[in-house]
């Protein structure tokens, strides 16, 4: 009887150190990982707001899916991308801030085919025109390591749907395969779609297909299936393999919405004319409506599948809102009011972002003033993921992890830190309010503005006026020197890349060196 009773003991014990042992591993288990990656889409230009108050803009769009996820995550009020697609990937991908890779414009969808336009007084520099590369010795490229190829390496099943934009074709950064993604459905070297439509087959028509057509979704073409929800059936069919798997996944879901052609989402269209918008706003709205329910779909599908809990989830837009006439209705650079300007300019309208991020089995919603930046998703990412050893062939990153501040841990080294942007490049034809050749730096509430053509320093205060209305440069002149040097500090650092005078084949000043 005693034997029996020390078997009983000694399992009743084996039991325990297993339970424990069991709710252990289930409590180090890796979290999944969403990214919603959208194009173009503006800092207010969906019905949560991101403003100490609810704008105009909000109001004109209905996005209740992502107001459901605002409610369990982390709000970054002051977070920022470049002013146009393809840096903002790269920096993300990377870690590296955009002066940094020298990928300062967008990439052409075939190599070695620089997008600048022409320019009467500056040559833009010998930027890396055909994107990111894994691999070394590849021409006009910065090579880098992907952080898709560590998750991978770590035991993450990687996903890419949608936009991709890393690379120019012929280069091996064109293709998210080899970018570490085990998956990659409709990512290629362009940058928007043809066409939304399935019965144009997203663009594949026989002989008017160019180089914009979405590839993949063949089981779509010829039928009335919208872009966006094609690749959202996409998604949630791959996401069974590695649940089926017992695997932790990452998905990169990038919409091609909100990009140009504006071309409006049939289910939801209407509701936006009845509304009393144009034609051309009443269909962008469709496309922020299209893209919300496609959020909500597949957190739908993770929760109905007992994987919301353990997944992160990241929102974001790759620049700021397009605002220029007639791509949209009105005046031009009016679509982003009260932030000034918007795609493709260093002011606010052009760089300032909506940002989510929803932690693993965590449904506490923070707000959050800190300014940050793409780069800063590269640690985040791979902190929220449990990877703290990594190789990497950029050595150092220029992104800081958003962990402290996704858990509600607050200092002031936030608002000490720098936000760079430089953009020596012609986006293009005409000049604009930030757009083609210039330069910025944020530290705090204050940021400076370099203009390359005029030789000209702006300064501005965000807090107290966020539409940069007033230039303060000559009531803070100290600032200006301190900002003129750390923007210039971090330009030699990286080795940044400044556009030359045509007429004299001079390289224009360092921000610290304009009297």
């Amino acid at each position: 009887m005693k034997r029996i009773n020390l078997i009983l003991s000694y399992c009743t014990v084996l039991g325990y150190l297993f339970l424990g042992c069991s709710a252990q591993a289930q409590q180090a288990k890796q979290p999944n990982i969403v990214v919603f990656f959208v194009d173009d889409l503006g800092w207010q230009d969906i019905s949560e707001p991101f403003y100490k108050e609810v704008t105009p803009i909000n109001r004109k769009f209905h996005t209740p899916h992502l107001e459901a996820l605002a409610k369990e995550a982390t709000k970054f009020t002051n977070a920022y991308a470049t002013p146009v697609c393809t840096p903002s990937r790269v920096s993300m991908l990377t870690g590296l801030n955009a002066a940094h890779h020298k990928v300062t414009n967008w990439t052409h969808p075939t190599a070695n085919k620089p997008t600048d336009n022409p320019d009467d007084m500056l040559t833009p520099p010998d930027w890396n025109i055909n994107g990111m590369s894994p691999d070394p010795n590849v021409p006009h490229t910065v090579y880098a390591t992907p952080f898709p190829q560590i998750l991978k390496d770590n035991g993450y099943y990687t996903i890419h749907i949608g936009k991709a934009h890393w690379g120019s074709a012929g280069t091996p950064g064109a293709t998210p395969l080899n970018l570490g993604f085990m998956v990659n459905i409709a990512g290629h070297s362009a940058g928007h779609p043809q066409s939304y439509y399935g019965e144009e087959n997203y663009g594949n028509m026989p002989g008017k297909a160019s180089y914009q057509a979405v590839p993949d979704l063949m089981e779509y073409h010829g039928r009335d299936t919208f872009l966006t929800e094609a690749l959202t059936l996409e998604a949630i069919k791959t996401l069974k393999e590695p649940i089926k798997r017992k695997e932790p996944f990452f998905l990169n879901f990038s919409n091609y919405a909100v990009h140009v052609p504006i071309m409006p989402d049939p289910r939801f269209v209407q509701k936006y004319l009845d509304k009393g918008l144009d034609p051309v706003e009443a269909g962008y709205a469709s496309l922020v409506e299209g893209f919300d329910k496609s959020i909500g779909d597949i957190v739908q599908f993770l929760k109905d599948n007992g994987q919301y809990e353990n997944t992160v989830i990241i929102f974001l837009s790759d620049n700021g809102g397009l605002s220029r006439n007639p791509q949209r209705s009105g005046p031009d650079h009016t679509q982003n009011l009260p932030l000034r300007a918007g795609k493709g300019s260093v002011y606010e309208g052009g760089i300032r972002v909506p940002l989510l991020i929803k932690n693993a089995n965590n449904h506490m919603a923070r707000s959050t003033e800190s300014p940050v930046i793409v780069e800063d998703l590269f640690p985040t990412i791979l902190e929220l993921a449990g990877i703290e050893d990594y190789p990497l062939v950029q050595k150092k990153i220029d992104g800081k992890s958003l962990v402290s501040l996704i858990n509600g841990k607050q200092d002031n080294s936030w608002n000490s830190r720098n936000l760079v942007w430089n953009i020596p490049n012609k986006w293009i034809v005409q000049d604009g309010p930030g757009i083609n050749f210039f330069s910025a730096i944020r530290q705090g509430d204050y940021k400076m503005v370099y203009d390359m053509k005029n030789q000209k320093l702006e300064l501005y205060n965000l807090r107290e006026d966020i539409g940069e209305t007033k230039d303060i440069s000559k009531q803070h002149k100290k600032k200006v020197k301190v900002l003129s040097n750390l923007l210039t500090e971090s330009f030699k650092t990286w080795d940044a890349q400044l556009p030359t005078f045509k007429a004299t084949g001079k390289k224009v000043p360092y921000p610290n060196e304009i009297k």
